[in-house]
């Protein structure tokens, strides 16, 4: 190689030699950059957390002096850390518990979310619930765990004995809130909420019907108003929070507002009579009908529907559903109805009460399976109680009456007759009255009253037996009538009483139960007692006034003539004379049948008014002639028919005896237990 070649292969060593210094001088630079860059950014951060450093600086003493209670040798510390450690494990895992119950706070305290997603709401509710039973199967023990650490620290002087003391103390209330207030309250907040919604939705829903009186007889069970999405939502609410025992809170609300809203939808068809009282049970009979109906709407409608919403809602809690729905029936007035059926039953005996007896009697049998149903259980004690009271006091009173009817009848029979020979108001009365008792529906239920009353006595009794009684009474009635005529001084009033009565009988039971039970032959004997009696009536009385006017010795003289003129005056006094006093007293008498008043007076004017006209025609001109006719000829044909046809007419207001139908009580006294028969016999229908 020549001098040339080994001097530029030298140089380019020396280039080669000098790029790379030059690189690594670039490195070093581009390296010191980068230092530099970090120290800033580092000194730009110390100097943002220069106060931070400066509070860690402060509390360094205090965490040293914290430390320094458990400074113990290495070697002692470590034969203790396995012990620690698991004390320190289920520590943290209720510390973790404890920060998922916080979490689910704003969950659970927003009211939006409950009202618009309550599955959501108790779901959430549930998670806390699991969480503070885990809370509460744990936090004592780990509480119990740390207690012992803190007694192995102290048996082995591992850390300073006050520090220890504090710490135990510390451990000792938090075992003692192991099982109380866990949650601060959140679960007491949210089951608080549930129950204010609870009650929201049942005032949303509750709002009382707007009844009419129509609407009692409606046939269909009403509705309880409540859609089956909110009956869902009120049995869920209600299972959270009867898990939690607030069972019987939530059933007290229930049965406020669904018991208020059966009682407002009730009184809206006007139950005030129910709080009506009365010695007399005419006074509570116009109520008794709308009574039975109202009850029955009230139970087969309303109340069912509440049973069936019950069962709805309380669907797993059969006991409190029984409770609730008692409450409720309570609420909505089903006691006032059975207080308004004890009032009846107190009332003075008399025979109208019988018949109401009956009606309430009936009413409550035809709800005797819906009763058992509805208020069967041990929650309706009172109800059924009172239902049974009821019950016996209706049959009891029903059967009391009863049997005292024909012991009436023949008191009544020492009773003087009415003064006016009309019918007797006891025998209007009675007529209708038995007649009815063997009507439908008083004939099966009064059967069944007293088929009840003698089963307790473990006797017999059968419809047959019932027929018989009343037409006992009926029998018994007629035998007073033969006592009555007989009460009479004048045979002629007798007579027309007679009249009257049998052909009341007849008129009046033909064509009823009554009649057909009595027979065809029964009811002819009386229609022939009238006619014979209306005969005999006629033939005594107006009869005696046809041979007044007699023409015996008359024909034997001319017109004009004296003697003849002073016969035709004589016999014209007599008449008047006697028709006079006879139209008197017989104008206060009184045919109380309408047609047969007619018949009678239209037999009276034949009797009279064509033997009284011939007469003036052939020997009235002797005497109106007279200067003193008008003394003769008071009557003319025309009024004499009009006064006749006056004749039996009933006056009203005039009193009637043998009527005042009565009741003996047990003290033995005998007192009127009806203020006129009319007005009791008007109520027959």
């Amino acid at each position: 190689m020549g001098a040339d070649q080994k001097q530029q292969q030298q140089q380019q060593e020396d280039a080669e030699e000098e790029q790379r210094r030059m690189a690594t001088l670039l490195a070093a630079r581009k390296a010191l950059r980068t230092g530099v860059g970090h120290s800033r950014a580092l000194g730009r951060a110390l100097a943002r957390d220069s106060a931070r450093l400066e509070e860690i600086q402060a509390r360094l003493p205090a965490m040293e002096a914290s430390v320094r209670p458990i400074r113990a040798p290495a070697e002692a510390l470590e034969s203790a850390g396995g012990d620690i450690d698991r004390a320190l494990g289920p520590a943290a895992a209720v510390l973790k518990v404890f920060d998922a119950v916080h979490g689910l706070e704003p969950a659970l305290l927003a009211r939006e979310s409950l009202a618009s997603d309550l599955p959501g709401y108790l779901a959430v509710l549930a998670q806390l619930e699991a969480a503070l039973r885990l809370l509460a199967d744990n936090c004592g023990l780990a509480a119990q765990w740390l207690a012992d650490i803190v007694a192995y620290l102290g048996d082995r002087d591992l850390a300073d004995p006050g520090f220890l003391s504090g710490l135990a103390a510390q451990l000792e209330r938090l075992k003692a809130r192991a099982d109380a207030d866990l949650d601060a309250g959140l679960l007491a907040a949210a089951l608080a909420m549930l129950e204010a919604e609870f009650r929201r939705l049942l005032a949303d829903h509750s709002a009382p019907l707007a009844m009419k009186e129509s609407a009692a007889s409606a046939a269909s069970v009403v509705p309880s108003r409540i859609p089956a999405s909110v009956v869902y939502k009120l049995s869920l609410i209600l299972d959270r929070l009867a898990a939690n025992g607030r069972l019987d809170r939530c059933a007290a609300a229930y049965a406020d507002a669904r018991g208020d809203t059966v009682g407002a939808s009730l009184r809206a068809l006007g139950l005030d009579y129910l709080k009506e009282t009365s010695e007399d049970a005419q006074v509570l009979s116009p109520s008794v009908e709308r009574w039975g109906r109202h009850l029955e709407f009230a139970v087969h409608h309303l109340l069912e529907a509440e049973r069936r919403l019950c069962v709805a809602v309380f669907e797993r809690r059969p006991e409190a559903m029984a409770s609730c729905f008692a409450e409720i029936a309570a609420r909505a007035g089903i006691l006032d109805f059975l207080r308004f059926g004890r009032a009846l039953a107190d009332t003075r005996k008399d025979p109208i009460k019988l018949l109401r007896l009956l009606d309430v009697f009936d009413a409550l049998n035809k709800l005797r399976v819906d009763f058992n149903r509805l208020f069967g259980g041990k929650a309706c004690a009172e109800i059924q109680t009172r239902t049974r009271e009821l019950v016996k006091l209706l049959v009891d009173g029903a059967v009391e009456i009863f049997e005292e009817l024909l012991v009436q009848v023949e008191l009544q029979r020492n009773m003087p007759p009415p003064v006016d020979g009309g019918v007797p108001r006891l025998v209007s009365f009675v007529a209708k009255y038995c007649n009815q008792l063997l009507g439908e529906p008083y004939r099966s239920v009064l059967t069944q009253v007293i088929t009840i009353h003698r089963s307790w006595r473990k006797e017999v009794f059968n419809d047959k037996m019932l027929v018989d009684a009343v037409l006992n009474i009926v029998k018994t009635l007629e035998v007073n009538f033969e006592t009555w005529s007989k009460a009479y001084g004048d045979t002629t009033l007798s007579c027309l009483f007679m009249m009257n009565i049998h052909w009341h009988f007849f008129k009046h039971l033909k064509g009823t139960k009554l009649g057909e039970l009595l027979g065809d032959a029964w009811l002819r004997e009386h229609e022939q007692y009238k006619d014979y009696f209306s005969a005999f009536f006629l033939r005594e009385s107006w009869g005696t006034l046809a041979p007044l006017l007699s023409r015996e010795g008359l024909i034997m003289f001319s017109k004009g003539q004296a003697t003849a003129r002073d016969l035709v005056k004589q016999r014209l006094k007599s008449f008047n004379a006697k028709f006079d006093e006879m139209f008197q007293k017989q104008s206060t008498w009184v045919i109380s049948d309408r047609d047969l008043q007619q018949k009678t007076c239209h037999l009276v004017v034949q009797a009279i008014v064509p033997i009284y006209r011939s007469f003036m025609q052939n020997y009235g001109p002797l005497v109106e002639q007279d200067v003193s006719a008008s003394k003769y000829v008071k009557y003319s044909t025309e009024d004499l028919e009009k006064m006749l046809n006056t004749l039996f007419l009933p006056k009203p207001g005039r009193p009637r005896r043998a009527g005042s139908f009565q009741i003996r009580h047990s003290s033995d006294k005998i007192t009127s237990a009806m203020t006129g028969l009319y007005r009791s016999a008007s109520t027959l229908k």
